[in-house]
């Protein structure tokens, strides 16, 4: 039953971003414009760290799309809170994980494909990673997208207003921005600012991308990042539920 209903509430959101197709490119235009006038100034010059320019900085556009597109999408549950949708499922009998995992399975989707056409982009711009390394970062993407957009609904379940939600989101997203490395290695930090970026946890996400794209599967980063995401995905689905839940009250 979990996965039928979690099909079904997929399947719905799912449909009303593919009418949306606007929304969906519009979606990757700001790591786009990243890649297209930062990324250039970034060739040749040495970043710390292994590989090329583009290796750097496309796993941060990546890390960047997960992060930003997933914390507001408590957005969404706002405006459905406010229509009276959130309540008519309520009184079913679908599973309140179903409710979280079918909208967040939908977001991962959605920033999946976005990252597809971002790294397209970036291969003609003159990226060169492997296909593994590819993949993986992919799969940070989906894993980071799944965290945070549970994360988010569970809070816009609790503040109910675009006005309380809005700061909220953004105190939390520019500091995460900036400690994770996104841009460039926090190697280049200095050491007070390297040593304060490592209580951020997207940082492992984007160390491990990066290793990926220089074909590194077995280092410390690697472990260090998978551990985090899949820690980070099972608290935030964990938190996420029970916002369903609590919402009943």
């Amino acid at each position: 039953m979990l996965l039928h209903d979690t099909a079904l509430i997929y399947g719905r959101y799912l449909r009303q971003s593919l009418r949306s197709r606007f929304a969906l490119l519009f979606g990757v235009l700001t790591p786009l414009l990243y890649l297209l006038f930062f990324g250039p100034l970034l060739t040749n010059l040495p970043l710390g760290g292994q590989g090329s320019s583009w290796q750097m900085l496309v796993p941060g556009l990546l890390m960047q799309l997960g992060l930003f597109g997933a914390l507001f999408a408590g957005f969404t549950i706002i405006i459905e809170s406010g229509q009276g949708v959130v309540e008519r499922m309520r009184v079913t009998p679908v599973s309140r994980l179903a409710l979280l995992l079918g909208r967040v399975l939908r977001e991962a989707t959605v920033f999946v494909f976005q990252a597809v056409l971002l790294v397209l982009a970036a291969l003609a711009m003159g990226l060169r990673a492997p296909l593994a390394g590819i993949l993986i970062g992919f799969a940070f993407v989906g894993l980071l997208t799944v965290s945070l957009a549970s994360l988010s609904y569970a809070v816009a379940l609790r503040v109910r207003t675009p006005q309380q939600f809005g700061p909220l989101i953004n105190a939390v997203s520019m500091p995460s921005m900036l400690l994770s490395g996104l841009m460039l290695p926090m190697s280049l930090a200095p050491g007070w600012l390297d040593a304060l970026s490592h209580f951020m946890p997207f940082r492992y996400l984007v160390d491990a991308v990066r290793d990926a794209y220089v074909g590194s599967y077995t280092t410390a980063h690697m472990l260090y990042g998978v551990l985090v995401a899949l820690g980070l995905t099972v608290l935030a689905v964990t938190v996420g539920t029970r916002g369903f839940r609590g919402a009943e009250a």
